[in-house]
């Protein structure tokens, strides 16, 4: 059997950045599979390079000499980097594989830039791979198993990877696991909503948790499940019976649903620090929120009392939004949620903008076939720089005055300082503030009062917005430009360009 020298490239940043929360909190963002890609090609023998690209390395200085193979990690926003290291590397022999959210989203964009792209991803398909690849002629090859891996290497077995983020993290060390895969939920926006739900092994995730205590004196776990806890006595009971007595700290997205007050004293006793519910909406997803057929000022007071129940037993919140959904219309959501800001001041919201990632859920296709679908670079797509779907009840610049507004609510200096003050600990205080006033809050605002100046001044950009215009502007040419740095010279300049409406047309075929 031939050696390979296989590269894994796990892509966080979209480009080099030095913000503030880039360095406190990029080493801790890397995602489980690529660390599990480079498990399998170990274990099938092959000698590994893996880097997670925080945005603060040389990447040209980090790239290995001669791979094999690369397999790059990225999500939408990160795409643009990803093309432009794949056509490097490939013009230099390598043969180039995307695995990832954006892989699965825009495989018929993606199949342009790579020798393969990749859906649902196990370790056979992996091993198949090693044994039998080649360079495309034209187009790449789309592969994907039938369903989502039922199993992982373990935290053990992805230690050195995990441990080689870590040193990037100077502060805050989180340590990634997951405990279950697809969703319960059918949030129509989600790219897990159409994927089934199912636990990890339980045997499993009890060696792991036993294991990182061997590593640190009092660990911190972040949970990477899509939906934290379905299962809830089965996965506390696992944490219970490792025998760690408390002595972690956890992590975990989950829904309000779950949160009850019982659960609450559950996840107190065993060490659970920091949680992210979902609302997403005032007048949708109330099953979510345990406000199901309540809607409105009756769900705010619902749940900014359910919220404050879970301060008493969790000391960080972040609670999450998403802006511009179609039961979205007038001032009132807006205004719902800056109440929500006085409410629960202790709570850092985070805004979504509603975006349609491709094929990752069936709703696209209603946006599609209704013409509501923006062709924005995938470089804006993070769910916060770009609404890629025209708002049903807005004018564009209708909906920037709301989003500006709110955010400035979100992000004035009273509101940061009344959220520092009634924060539980220091670390929470701190991470609540830094986040207010970096590139998530501050920044963000910075860059949607430019986009709000251009809807109004620039008939051209406006236009683009309407989609009666297919010229990108030279707004995002510059920022996508600026954000590569030295890759642009590597990035196919065609990409910038994509059929937005691929989805609809290959269902279109099928039927």
């Amino acid at each position: 059997m031939k050696v390979l020298n296989i590269c894994i490239i796990d892509l966080v940043s979209k480009g080099p950045l030095s913000t503030l929360y880039a360095r406190i909190m990029h080493g801790n963002l890397g995602s489980i599979m690529p660390m599990a890609v480079a498990a399998w090609c170990e274990q099938a023998g092959h000698k590994v390079n893996y880097l997670c690209y925080t945005g603060l390395e040389d990447i040209h200085k980090e790239l290995p000499q001669n791979p094999d193979l690369v397999f790059i990690g990225a999500f939408t926003h990160a795409a643009y980097l990803a093309y432009a290291l794949s056509n490097h590397l490939r013009s230099g022999g390598a043969v180039t594989i995307l695995g990832g959210p954006h892989a699965r989203c825009y495989p018929d964009d993606a199949v342009n830039y790579f020798d393969y792209v990749l859906g649902f991803t196990d370790k056979q398909l992996i091993l198949d791979l090693l044994k039998n690849y080649e360079p495309s002629v034209h187009k790449g090859e789309y592969l994907s198993a039938q369903a989502q891996p039922t199993e992982l290497p373990g935290v053990e077995e992805r230690w050195k990877y995990i441990e080689m983020n870590l040193k990037k993290a100077p502060f805050l060390k989180i340590i990634p696991m997951i405990g279950s895969m697809g969703c319960p939920y059918s949030c129509p926006f989600c790219i897990d909503s159409s994927i089934p739900y199912q636990v990890m092994d339980f045997s499993s995730l009890k060696d792991d948790i036993r294991f990182v205590t061997t590593k640190f004196k009092k660990p911190m776990i972040a949970w990477h499940d899509p939906n934290f806890g379905i299962k809830f006595n089965d996965t506390m009971d696992v944490i219970e019976s490792s025998g760690v007595n408390g002595n972690i700290r956890y992590v975990a997205e989950t829904s309000m649903a779950m949160l009850t007050e019982k659960n609450l004293v559950r996840l107190k006793k065993n060490g659970f620090v920091a949680l992210l519910p979902g609302i997403e909406s005032w007048y949708e997803m109330g099953n979510k929120s345990r406000a199901k057929g309540i809607t409105g000022i009756d769900k705010l007071n619902r749940v900014s009392e359910h919220i404050r129940l879970i301060q008493e037993y969790i000391p960080y919140l972040q609670v999450n939004f998403v802006l511009g959904l179609d039961s979205d219309e007038g001032s009132e959501p807006f205004e719902l949620t800056k109440r929500f800001v006085d409410k629960v001041p202790f709570v850092m919201p985070g805004y979504s903008l509603l975006t349609a990632f491709g094929e990752a859920a069936p709703m696209n296709l209603e946006y599609q076939k209704n013409e509501r679908i923006l062709p924005f670079p995938f470089h804006f797509l993070n769910n916060h720089l770009a609404m890629n779907v025209k708002p049903k009840n807005y004018s564009w610049p209708e909906f920037y005055d709301y989003l500006i507004d709110l955010t400035e609510y979100t992000v004035s200096w009273k509101a940061i300082w009344k959220r520092y003050f009634n924060g539980n600990n220091i670390t929470s205080r701190m991470m609540n503030f830094v986040r207010a006033v970096s590139s998530e809050g501050h920044g963000r605002l910075k860059f949607f009062r430019l986009v709000k100046d251009k809807l109004i001044h620039d008939r051209a950009f406006r236009d683009y917005f309407e989609g009666e215009n297919k010229r990108l502007p030279d707004f995002y040419t510059a920022i996508v430009k600026r954000d590569l740095g030295n890759a642009w010279e590597w990035f196919p300049k065609q990409a910038l360009h994509y059929d937005h409406l691929a989805y609809l047309k290959k269902s279109s075929a099928i039927i």
